[in-house]
């Protein structure tokens, strides 16, 4: 079996768990729970082989490097991270309702990658500019940021959606956690994934004086990236620094991801040095 055949098949694996995560929140169902879980972790090792066995490929094709260095290879990595970071929460909480607003994230990203006419999944050699160390560093480090806010994201849209029907609703909002855990819950993914984006933002900045000899040029990415920096600092010093809680930061993180969408795919269209359009 080959990575690609690998993969594609981790994306409806990821799809079934994410089916399974959602009828099991509206049907209050636990045994489904249980089997979204482990279809879960079973979509994540093959995500895990998948890659492992693309950087295998990629050597025997003579020209070996990481499975991180265009849109295909990232979109797959994404689905990694925002996995992993949901079954620790899910590990952390004994929470599986949160799967149904992660899981379908890890399945999305994995969609595109397997399935858009516009994206190939060959492996190509590097081009000069990626052949450096620092590319792995500062793709995993933006890669787990971007996971965290993606699992941020999902837990922000559950606290409004309780939040709008009250506390003590009994309807399908009413299955989330309380609204002081979802809270709580999406400042610890929006501090983590704010290390890591910033981690990212330095590694890029010292690949980038590596490649083309200058740390900061301004190109659409570095631009976007510090935005979306400076909105997840904002979202941060206003809970720590002025007490925001609740709806307010909920909003304000569903502003971030956003940006990070738009960083991520949106400056895609966009001429620059970090376009994924000519990697592909």
């Amino acid at each position: 079996m080959t990575s690609s055949l690998l993969l594609s098949a981790t994306t409806f694996i990821y799809g079934l768990a994410g089916f399974i995560y959602v009828f099991a929140w509206v049907f209050r169902k636990a045994s489904a729970g249980r089997m979204a879980t482990w279809v879960a972790i079973v979509g994540w090792a093959a995500n895990t082989a998948g890659m492992a066995l693309r950087w295998v490929e990629s050597y025997q094709m003579g020209f070996g490097h990481a499975p991180l260095s265009n849109l295909y290879e990232s979109l797959v990595f994404y689905a990694w991270t925002i996995i992993a970071i949901y079954l620790y929460i899910e590990w952390r909480y004994g929470n599986r309702v949160i799967g149904a607003f992660s899981a379908p994230l890890a399945f999305l990203a994995m969609a595109y990658a397997s399935l858009s006419p516009n994206i190939s999944d060959r492996i190509q050699p590097l081009i000069p500019a990626l052949k450096s160390n620092w590319l792995i560093a500062h793709v995993i480090t933006c890669f787990i940021g971007y996971g965290a806010f993606a699992v941020a994201c999902g837990v922000s849209v559950m606290y409004l959606l309780k939040s709008g029907r009250g506390e003590g609703e009994s309807g399908l909002a009413g299955r989330f956690p309380p609204l002081s855990v979802l809270d709580e819950l999406t400042h610890q993914l929006v501090m983590f994934g704010f290390l890591f984006l910033s981690a990212g933002i330095i590694t890029g900045a010292v690949w980038a004086n590596s490649a083309w000899g200058r740390y900061w040029g301004w190109d659409p990415k570095e631009t976007w990236s510090l935005i979306t920096w400076f909105i997840y600092a904002a979202l941060l010093h206003a809970r720590m620094m002025r007490g925001w809680r609740g709806r307010r930061i909920a909003c304000l993180n569903l502003i971030g991801f956003a940006a990070v969408l738009f960083t991520y795919f949106g400056v895609n269209l966009l001429p620059g040095l970090h376009s994924y359009q000519s990697m592909q």
